[in-house]
């Protein structure tokens, strides 16, 4: 299901890092840019790892010249994983900020003059940009996550839904069946901290987004880079292939570039 195309194109940094290309435009979508071992240990997990587990696939000079190229940063929500001191300090604060309204002014506040809030949909670059509700776990722990989002990007009839930190629920079968996303980019890994169920989406939940829309092709992220993930690429794969949806899902590898493909 997926094919060569010149016109969209999506490459995984790592975690929820992803920059997405659509014509001669490049957003980059929630950066965690730090070192490995940055952002220390996580709260209420039940081990010492220092995250980011893994460094980005490319080095410093690297990173300086691909934030260059960027037109603009999209934020689905403001935890360290997604946005880090590291993006703040290293993007340029005339660097336009798509994001939702309830994470606006903390990010202008961060220093950044252009940040264009995303109310349910606008038009921006000849780009069609919609928020979308994600739940990001279930009970105490759900709540004090607090509000998460995500975001489908149109082009004409060619479309991609970034969930973000979400479990499998109502909303996002919701939301799909108002997008019809062609693309579908969960996060995986089934994160789970040392109480509670977990707030992120399992191989389970994952296999339901796939029965859900049986015409998209999903793509798994979130994966080995932070640790509270609970399922590694390797036992994701094996699950989705005990299901039959291997040809449906693609597990890209950190710094690999998937070109998207629209029938």
């Amino acid at each position: 299901m997926f094919y060569k195309l010149n016109q969209m194109k999506l490459q995984l940094w790592r975690n929820a890092t992803l920059l997405l290309n659509i014509d001669d435009i490049s957003i980059l979508i929630d950066p965690m840019l730090g070192e490995k071992g940055s952002l220390g240990k996580f709260p209420m997990t039940d081990n010492e790892l220092l995250n980011p587990l893994v460094d980005l696939p490319f080095n410093r000079e690297s990173l300086t010249e691909k934030l260059r190229m960027i037109d603009a940063v999209a934020i689905t929500h403001l935890h360290p994983d997604h946005w880090d001191s590291t993006a703040i300090e290293f993007i340029d604060k005339k660097t336009t900020i798509l994001c939702p309204q309830a994470i606006s002014e903390q990010i202008r506040e961060q220093g950044f003059h252009n940040v264009i809030v995303i109310g349910e949909h606008i038009v921006w670059n000849d780009i069609e940009i919609s928020t979308t509700k994600g739940q990001h776990g279930t009970g105490e722990i759900g709540d004090k996550m607090g509000t998460v989002n995500g975001f489908v990007f149109k082009k004409e009839k060619q479309s991609i839904y970034i969930v973000g930190d979400s479990i499998w629920n109502d909303d996002i079968a919701k939301e799909i069946d108002r997008h019809q996303p062609q693309y579908i980019v969960v996060a995986g890994g089934a994160a789970t901290f040392s109480v509670g169920d977990p707030i992120i989406m399992t191989s389970e939940d994952i296999i339901k987004v796939c029965e859900y829309a049986p015409k998209s092709n999903i793509i798994i992220t979130h994966l080995e880079t932070v640790s509270h993930c609970k399922e590694d690429r390797q036992y994701t794969q094996k699950k989705i292939d005990q299901k039959g949806y291997s040809n449906q899902c693609l597990i890209p590898k950190d710094g690999e570039t998937i070109n998207l493909s629209f029938d």
